[in-house]
């Protein structure tokens, strides 16, 4: 079984330019409902999908497009009326990441508020708003008319394609199966590739080696051991 990252690499803030985003059969839907903006048929679009398929990038995307301010669910935790009127009057399009995870009133208030001065929501979350567990029927009633969109975790091809185009923005030539080899072995997320590039770059140099599938067998050995394979 493929390990998550365990450590911090120190690398800088990941880019969300649109030229870095790839795309594929498993997000070129949910992009086109965000391109589509701002003819959208209701003021919410939810973006659902499984943690490192894209769905931050995608967010990001829209939020440069539409001007929008990103915020948590969580963030609504303890915001008064006024403090939600005073955003929805500050900003015309919100990106809320972990939706699913706003109090209920706190989102319902903000909805209203949004739709009342014909702004836009985009609320991304791992689940789509009609598995959500909602109490508030005013606030269910309004997600269900919300048209709602998934991205699906990397493919084979989708999960190339970023390893190679990480390499090619740092100036890496990969020797033959490498890609293949990653693709097969690696965390299946754009994320993991960017730690797993940089630390192919480091110990490339570091060591003097081509980026071979050995050395690339071996950072991954490194990345994703267990806690008690690291202990041993």
């Amino acid at each position: 079984m493929v390990k998550q990252l365990t450590f911090d690499l120190g690398l800088p803030a990941p880019t969300y330019a649109r030229e870095d985003f790839v795309v594929a059969s498993g997000n070129r839907e949910a992009l086109a409902w965000l391109d589509r903006w701002p003819d959208w048929p209701a003021p919410a679009l939810a973006l659902s999908g499984p943690a490192g398929a894209g769905k931050t990038h995608l967010g990001r995307i829209w939020a440069g497009r539409a001007q929008a301010r990103v915020i948590r669910g969580g963030d609504l935790d303890g915001k008064t009326v006024a403090d939600l009127t005073a955003l929805a009057s500050a900003s015309p399009a919100i990106v809320i990441e972990d939706a699913d995870r706003a109090p209920e009133r706190g989102l319902f208030h903000l909805y209203n508020l949004m739709r009342e001065r014909r702004g836009s929501l985009l609320l991304i979350s791992e689940r789509p708003p009609a598995h959500w567990r909602i109490a508030l029927p005013d606030l269910a009633s309004r997600l269900r008319a919300a048209p709602a969109v998934a991205v699906a975790p990397p493919d084979d091809e989708l999960l190339g394609s970023i390893i190679l185009k990480q390499l090619a923005d740092r100036q890496l030539h990969a020797g033959p199966g490498v890609v293949h080899y990653l693709v097969s072995h690696m965390e299946r997320s754009a994320d993991a590739v960017r730690h797993v590039v940089a630390a192919l770059d480091r110990r490339a140099l570091a060591e003097r080696r081509e980026i071979d599938r050995r050395l690339a067998a071996d950072v991954l050995a490194e990345l994703f051991a267990s806690p008690s394979e690291e202990g041993e």
